[in-house]
C-alpha cells in the first residue's frame, strides 16, 4: 500500500469515527485499540507531537510513589514537569496527596514543590483500623479535570487508578486529549480504555529520574499508606 493510499483510507475511517477518537487514528495509522500499547519507540514518537496544546497535569503523589518504588527509581520532579509538559504550554500542573502535619520532611518537600511549578493540593491523613494511614484524593482529581476542561487542550493524568476512569471519559467526550502515564502493571484496564494514549513510565524513566548526585527527596512513613 503506498503511503498516499494509506492516508486516504485513515481519512475515510476518520469520517466514521466519534471526534474524540479521530486524532488516535489518524496519528497511529493503525485499526484498533492495540495503538494504546505500542513499542515503547512508538509511545515516546506519539508523546512528543508537537500539537498538544495548552496542557495541564494531574499527578497522583500515592500512585506515582509506589510506581517510583516499584521501578527503583527516584523521581525528579523538576525534569518530570518538562517532560510532560514537552511541546506544549504548561496551564497548571497539580499533585495531590495525603499529609501527616507533623511530618517536617514531607512538608518541606511539599514546599519545594509548590516553588518549583505545581500546584499542591493536601488531604490529611485518616488512620485505618490496620494501624496505615491514608488519605483518597480522586475526588479531588476528577473535580479539577472536570472544571479546568475548557481551559486545557491535553490533560496528562498520572496515576494508574481505574476509579478515575469516568472523568477521564467525560473530559474526553468534550474535546480533550487524554494522556494517562503510569506503570502498567499498577494500571487499570479500564483507565486505559477511555484514555487517548498510555505511556508507561517505565520506557521514559531515564528522562524522570534524579541524577546520582544528592537531591531532594521524600519517603512517606513506613507504616503510611498514602
Amino acid at each position: 500500500m503506498t503511503f498516499f493510499n494509506q492516508q486516504t483510507d485513515n481519512y475515510k475511517l476518520l469520517k466514521e469515527q466519534p471526534h474524540w477518537q479521530k486524532e488516535r487514528r489518524v496519528n497511529s495509522g493503525f485499526e484498533d485499540e492495540d495503538t494504546k500499547m505500542q513499542d515503547p519507540a512508538v509511545s515516546k514518537c506519539m508523546f512528543n507531537r508537537s500539537n498538544r496544546g495548552r496542557v495541564a497535569i494531574f499527578i497522583d503523589g500515592a500512585n506515582l510513589f509506589y510506581a517510583a518504588l516499584q521501578l527503583g527509581i527516584e523521581i525528579d520532579y523538576a525534569k518530570l514537569l518538562c517532560y510532560l509538559t514537552n511541546s506544549g504550554r504548561l496551564l497548571r500542573a497539580f499533585f495531590y496527596t495525603g499529609v501527616d502535619r507533623m511530618n517536617e520532611k514531607q512538608q518541606g518537600f511539599l514546599l519545594w514543590m509548590r516553588r518549583n511549578g505545581y500546584r499542591v493540593v493536601t488531604k490529611d491523613l485518616v488512620q485505618l483500623p490496620d494501624g496505615s494511614k491514608k488519605a483518597n484524593l480522586d475526588v479531588e482529581i476528577a473535580v479539577d479535570l472536570m472544571n479546568l476542561a475548557p481551559y486545557y487542550d491535553t490533560a496528562v493524568l498520572v496515576s494508574g487508578d481505574g476509579d478515575l476512569a469516568y472523568a477521564v471519559n467525560a473530559v474526553a467526550y468534550k474535546g480533550v486529549r487524554v494522556e494517562v502515564v503510569s506503570v502498567r502493571s499498577m494500571t487499570s484496564d479500564s483507565l486505559i480504555d477511555v484514555a487517548d494514549y498510555f505511556i508507561d513510565l517505565d520506557t521514559i524513566k531515564e528522562h524522570i529520574q534524579k541524577d546520582s548526585h544528592p537531591g531532594y527527596s521524600y519517603r512517606p512513613l513506613s507504616n503510611t499508606s498514602l
